[in-house]
């Protein structure tokens, strides 16, 4: 039995345990009539392993993608960065499905009875099962992906399906909605699966890591970064370290793209920083050489005030979560990249207060240049901005499961945030049902 056979079994067992545990648990907490749950009741929904664990079975089978067995460990965490690492792993931000799983498992208000829950999650692994759509044999099949599973909803203890039809159930689908949303239509298939254009899911909540800006039940999540904190002491040293870090460079960009000589926001950006050695550092990340390397952008990002943020094949980019666990200062060139997608961690109306934008159309074309925009912030402001940056960093990270009591109630997480935003909207859509039944 090769490694990551093992490690596959071992997260079944712990898994299996840690669901009759609060499952346990949290029939005691609704016979007691639930008190601090009131609103907050969460169902798991029992779903086959062919699902969820068995999928990760399959996490070397496609070559043109990558091998993502290494990245199974820790419950989706990845391996630690070096041995006597605390609180820093090699997170690949497509395990979303299996940290989010493993969080909702030690959730505090888990309901046995679905009737008595305020949400249902369906623990699918939508991405992982994308990608025999996407890179494997069922590629031209892109507009059954996900019919299996709603033929279960429907089949399996179909009441609690057609309860609410779908409004109150949610899952986690760590890609970008991108890669879910191709027409029905489109013949031959382009690229992307047609999940979410499925109308049997047009109910379902669909957490992912970029959202379009129009279907109501997308909403775009944090990318997960590689900082996974335990305990407040582990934070709080952390945030202190990012605090006193000496910023010697105005602004970094780490990322790939740029290269060629047409014009685009990450080739002005590329040619700006060669000119301006003094003032700029880029860290080249082609070919996914930083995509489990924490190190190699993490201390170029300490060591400057701004981080540059433009868009690539899709708006958003992990690097945005990786500046600001950094206190770097976020900068936008597209509204898409982050204003519009992560309002439920960071809010619409506040990203002055945080970050600053810059319309990629006046860099490229009229040519404005990035550093004076940069320097011509008031010190004092800029200082502000690292402090409200510096604020963010608990609310967009996901902290390591069985995290200290302390951590837990000190502040709310990428997750907590995830899941009072998922209960608000499905609360929201069902009161908007009713209505219209009135």
């Amino acid at each position: 039995m090769d490694s990551s056979s093992i490690i596959i079994r071992l997260l079944f067992f712990l898994l299996l345990l840690l669901h009759q545990t609060q499952s346990d648990q949290s029939s005691q907490y609704q016979t007691g009539g639930g008190g601090e749950c009131d609103g907050r009741w969460i169902h798991i929904r029992k779903l086959p392993s062919r699902f969820n664990l068995d999928l990760l079975g399959g996490c070397s089978d496609y070559p043109i993608y990558k091998n993502f067995c290494p990245y199974i460990s820790n419950h989706g965490l990845g391996p630690k960065t070096h041995n006597r690492s605390h609180s820093w792993y090699r997170t690949d931000p497509h395990m979303l499905e299996l940290i989010f799983h493993r969080r909702v498992l030690e959730y505090p208000c888990l309901a046995v009875d679905p009737t008595r829950a305020d949400a249902i999650y369906l623990p699918y692994y939508a991405g992982i099962d994308s990608l025999r759509f996407l890179y494997g044999p069922d590629v031209n099949s892109s507009a059954e992906h996900g019919l299996d599973l709603h033929h279960f909803l429907r089949s399996d203890a179909p009441q609690i399906w057609s309860r609410n039809n779908g409004h109150d159930h949610f899952l986690v689908m760590a890609r970008a909605s991108w890669d879910f949303s191709q027409p029905l239509s489109w013949d031959p298939p382009v690229w992307g699966t047609s999940f979410l254009e499925l109308p049997e899911f047009y109910n379902v909540t669909a957490l992912t890591l970029e959202s379009r800006a129009w279907p109501w039940q997308e909403q775009a999540l944090p990318y997960p970064t590689s900082f996974h904190p335990a305990n407040l002491a582990r934070l709080q040293s952390w945030l202190e370290r990012a605090r006193r870090a000496r910023r010697t460079k105005l602004m970094m960009f780490a990322g790939g793209g740029g290269v060629s000589s047409s014009p685009n926001i990450r080739h002005s950006i590329r040619t700006e920083c060669a000119n301006a050695t003094d003032v700029c550092e880029v860290v080249d990340c082609s070919k996914g050489v930083c995509e489990h390397d924490p190190i190699r952008y993490m201390r170029p990002m300490l060591r400057a005030s701004f981080c540059l943020q433009p868009p690539g094949d899709t708006p958003t980019r992990r690097a945005t979560f990786d500046g600001i666990v950094a206190g770097c200062i976020p900068v936008f060139f597209e509204e898409m990249s982050a204003k519009s997608q992560f309002g439920w961690h960071m809010a619409e109306e506040e990203y002055r207060e945080f970050s600053v934008f810059i319309a990629k159309e006046e860099v490229v074309i009229k040519g404005v240049r990035i550093a004076e925009v940069l320097m011509g912030i008031p010190a004092a402001e800029v200082r502000r901005m690292k402090e409200r940056v510096l604020d963010l960093v608990p609310k967009v990270t996901y902290r390591r499961h069985d995290s200290s009591v302390g951590l837990r109630r000190s502040t709310k997480d990428a997750f907590d945030l995830a899941v009072e935003g998922t209960i608000r909207r499905i609360k929201e859509r069902l009161d908007g049902q009713l209505q219209q039944l009135i």
